[in-house]
């Protein structure tokens, strides 16, 4: 396929507040900003990607804009994989993890967009033999900080039909608090966001383990440190990271360390949908449980979608559990309770709403 157009733009959709929203960043997190790739081939095909950044999506925009497109219109990919390599290679010195290959993730997930679009699949059928119509997921709370308001939202969130519950609380108080609102039949788990130590974890073992956690994410500083995540393994404390690894070299590393027994890569920050698929790859031959980071609702959530629809092995996906001021893309008509269908149209299925796009678009 031909690329013969090709433009980034920036949406910024604010939700719904409840409490400070700081905790988890620096700033208080009100909004869901998108660094959108629309790319065109020679046929008139339209493919979409999302480039990760959060505060940051300008950045990754000015790499996409100023490092990759140049290079990239008017040339001929045959091989996603191939391109996604060689430009890493070809970019390396402005950073091997982190914004760089957010940028050539996104664009990454445009090609494959356009690569099931001209093959007229939806994307699942290119991409392995899974043929799962719908996903489990589970929902995923921001920071609160107060008994109440974590105990309020945690009430929200069964309402809503989730079985699995993930809190990003460090307060071992609230997090209790929140397992007597779920009760003991719903699953609940905690990303602390590398905010304790091995030393913590292990100093409240037991009292972690009461609680009956499903898994404990992140729960050191810094999230590659293996060696420290290894040694927290091993007892009914299941311990998960890898939201913020980036390419299958760093995961493989990962895994041969023993550091988790749950890999949790997303696609819009590990490279996109071809270093996610050699993730799935390493994930099975080591025997590691997936239950991918996904908070995002533009195009990597389209393509989280079909990546678990592709592999069996991909359990349950992240629902970021928040309430935009208006829609990008249609989500929630396709949710009932906890599953969320798989888009049966041509690509990854992600229809951006332009009217939503033209409101919110940043200059």
């Amino acid at each position: 396929m031909k690329i013969v157009k090709a433009e980034t733009s920036i949406v910024e959709i604010p939700f719904e507040l409840i409490g400070t929203g700081v905790g988890i960043m620096p700033t208080a997190w009100k909004s869901l900003e998108f660094a959108l790739i629309r790319l065109e081939d020679e046929l008139g095909n339209v493919g979409w990607g999302e480039g990760f950044g959060y505060f940051t999506v300008d950045a990754t925009k000015a790499i996409i804009d100023r490092l990759i497109l140049p290079s990239l219109i008017g040339q001929t990919i045959e091989d996603i994989a191939a391109w996604n390599q060689q430009t890493q290679r070809s970019i390396h010195m402005f950073g091997r993890y982190g914004i760089t290959i957010f940028a050539i993730g996104g664009v990454d997930m445009a090609l494959w967009d356009l690569a099931a679009k001209r093959a007229g699949k939806p994307l699942y059928q290119l991409l392995g033999s899974g043929i799962r119509r719908e996903i489990p997921f589970y929902a995923s709370m921001v920071r609160y900080g107060t008994k109440e308001l974590a105990s309020d939202v945690c009430q929200q969130v069964i309402d809503a039909g989730f079985n699995s519950i993930k809190l990003h609380e460090i307060d071992l108080n609230i997090i209790e608090a929140c397992r007597a609102v779920a009760g003991p039949e719903k699953n609940i788990c905690v990303d602390v966001n590398c905010a304790w130590s091995p030393e913590f974890v292990q100093q409240h073992q037991a009292r972690l383990e009461a609680i009956g956690l499903t898994w404990l994410e992140e729960p050191v500083y810094p999230p590659e440190d293996f060696k420290s995540l290894s040694s927290l393994r091993g007892g009914a404390l299941k311990i998960s990271a890898g939201e913020n690894w980036t390419t299958a070299f760093q995961f493989k590393q990962a895994l041969e360390a023993g550091a988790v027994d749950i890999l949790q890569p997303s696609v819009t920050k590990v490279g996109g949908i071809s270093e996610f698929q050699a993730i799935i790859r390493l994930a099975e031959q080591y025997g590691a449980t997936l239950m991918p980071h996904s908070p995002y609702f533009g195009p990597g959530f389209f393509a989280s979608l079909h990546l678990a629809a592709a592999h069996d092995s991909v359990e349950a996906l992240e629902y970021n559990f928040v309430k935009p001021e208006a829609w990008l893309a249609e989500v929630e008509a396709h949710r009932h309770g906890d599953h969320i269908q798989v888009p049966q149209k041509a690509g990854l299925g992600f229809t951006p709403n332009l009217a939503v796009m033209d409101k919110y678009r940043r200059v």
